[in-house]
């Protein structure tokens, strides 16, 4: 139903910075939370960022003073701006939406995933 595409992703030297870019294929007004996850090779995928509709934002700790996320409703985006750039952020970077639909009998959630894009940050 929605489409996710990342885009920004590159080969940077340490200190370096990216902005990582997410169009949605339509208004990420319906989506009630976009995030960025990154996952490197044989580990699982881990929360980097998040901002709900209402504009609210979470960090994870590695993330924090160095990355900043926003979101363009105009243009159906979100960006996550990365500085300060460290080896360990080398990973694939994805982007994520989580939808809840409220009925007047139940409740409904979805998950929806770009692609990725890759970050590889060199020492």
């Amino acid at each position: 139903q929605v489409q996710l595409v990342e885009s920004g992703g590159g080969l940077v030297q340490a200190g370096g910075s990216l902005r990582l870019s997410c169009v949605a294929s339509r208004s990420i007004v319906n989506i009630n939370s976009m995030g960025w996850y990154r996952q490197a090779p044989g580990k699982q995928r881990e929360s980097v960022a998040g901002i709900t509709s209402g504009g609210r934002t979470n960090y994870a700790d590695s993330a924090k003073g160095r990355f900043t996320i926003s979101r363009d409703n105009a243009k159906n985006t979100v960006y996550l701006q990365m500085n300060s750039l460290k080896p360990e952020d080398t990973a694939v970077y994805y982007c994520n939406g989580h939808r809840v639909v409220y009925t007047p009998d139940d409740k409904y959630e979805y998950d929806y995933w770009g692609q990725g894009t890759q970050v590889t940050v060199s020492s």
